[in-house]
């Protein structure tokens, strides 16, 4: 017996145990929350705060700490980062910017108000928060400009799965949602890649090149290699496996290119997804392959790895939880409330103007993956970087409810509008 339990100290049985544990729970909990309505991910995620400090690491600590041993999180972490790149090369493949080009003014103004305002809120807060939350050694400018683009960011492939649950993704709404989602993902993941180029510098000169560098990719990206992939992977012939070969080849090369550059690998994987040939087949033949074994397999390492960094313990005073339900507040005001009035400002009826705001409220595992950067970065620190989980959690789990009540609050009016119809007719008759 003794052996045994030697045995599954081995690194490769840690890891191997680590796995079931995680995918067991997150699979567990994600079904809980779909059979309420809610999307998936978020019980996915939930299951990974699970797992760590916040509760499996307070009711039992030795387990905890044998399971999740910090020797051996550096495997974990790697695992993670993997899977986070496939996941952002997959979000990239989605990314049809034709939509944008298709209600490009409307799009663009609600896209833009989508971010300035939460972004423009964020900095904001990040005065009052800085002088009492702020990371030591980090500057102010790095953590403004993250808490800006962390309240900015909307989760664009789970406001599509909110969309195809509930019957919207092809109803004008549904579209213009999407529309504004693929167009502000867009901006924002550039402004993030930016902000993460500054934050990385170590002076002037140094944030001046890694900008250069980064915009020097982003065009030869766009502008020579675009044009040439298709026929580079032979995208126009018959889908064989080799092109999926091809493809992760070519992912892993631009995610090392953008690692190396000095932002995070997740960006050069989003940007390869992104210039992929636009043959629609050859898209949806990558997209299901590779989606399937990210999110059921690779994901949940970084759900159950971001739980591990979220500890809810250190929300231990009535001041942590005030300041936590301004940052949700904030969050909210800024997303929901300038896309409301931006699509309101567009002609849209209040009630479409809501559900919009709504739909773009939504984070969900995208604000994840730029909260791990800025931890990583050394800008978030802990008990912000809580704060702000459990605020991606918060607007995530509310898009539901609040599509509900707009749709509620739609049908009692028809009625009304329909009555009042009728008798102007009897009327005028």
């Amino acid at each position: 017996m003794d052996a045994i339990f030697e045995n599954l100290k081995d690194p490769l049985a840690k890891l191997l145990l680590q796995f079931i544990v995680i995918i067991l729970a997150t699979r567990t909990v994600g079904s809980l929350f779909k059979r309420f309505g809610q999307p998936s991910v978020i019980g996915e995620i939930t299951a990974g705060i699970i797992l760590g400090p916040s509760l499996f690491g307070w009711l039992w600590p030795d387990a905890s700490n044998f399971l999740f041993q910090k020797s051996s999180l550096g495997n974990l972490q790697l695992f993670s980062q993997i899977g986070v790149c496939v996941f952002m090369f997959v979000v990239g493949l989605e990314l049809d910017l034709t939509h944008v080009r298709e209600k490009a003014r409307a799009a663009l103004i609600v896209s833009n108000a989508g971010i300035v305002v939460p972004f423009a809120l964020g900095v904001g807060s990040a005065f009052l928060l800085y002088p009492a939350f702020g990371a030591l050694g980090s500057s102010f400018t790095a953590f403004a400009l993250f808490m800006g683009i962390a309240m900015s960011i909307t989760a664009f492939p789970v406001l599509v799965r909110i969309l195809k649950d509930r019957g919207m993704a092809k109803t004008p709404l549904g579209t213009m949602a999407i529309t504004c989602a693929a167009a502000g993902d867009a901006t924002a993941w550039a402004i993030l890649a930016f902000v993460v180029a500054i934050a990385r510098a170590t002076g002037l000169a140094s944030t001046f090149l890694n900008l250069g560098l980064v915009a020097l990719f982003v065009a030869m990206m766009l502008f020579i290699v675009r044009p040439q992939l298709s026929r580079w992977l032979g995208a126009n012939g018959t889908l064989t496996n080799g092109m999926i070969a091809a493809a992760l080849i070519f992912m892993t090369a631009s995610a090392l290119a953008t690692q190396v550059i000095g932002i995070h690998a997740l960006f050069g994987a989003f940007l390869a997804g992104v210039v992929m040939p636009q043959k629609k087949e050859f898209r949806e033949f990558l997209t299901v392959r590779l989606e399937n074994f990210s999110s059921v397999f690779l994901l949940p390492l970084f759900f159950a790895f971001s739980g591990l960094r979220t500890q809810v313990g250190l929300l231990n005073d009535a001041t942590s939880w005030l300041v936590c339900a301004g940052v949700i507040a904030v969050a909210v005001a800024g997303k929901l409330g300038g896309t409301t009035l931006a699509a309101r400002f567009t002609g849209m009826s209040w009630n479409d103007s809501f559900s919009l705001g709504a739909l773009m409220n939504t984070r969900g595992l995208v604000e994840l993956i730029a909260l791990n950067i800025g931890y990583d970065l050394g800008i978030l620190p802990p008990r912000i970087f809580t704060m702000m989980v459990l605020m991606a959690l918060g607007t995530t789990f509310m898009t539901g409810p609040l599509l509900t009540l707009a749709e509620k609050m739609k049908r009692r009016r028809t009625p009304t509008v329909l009555s009042n119809k009728g008798v102007a007719t009897s009327g005028e008759n």
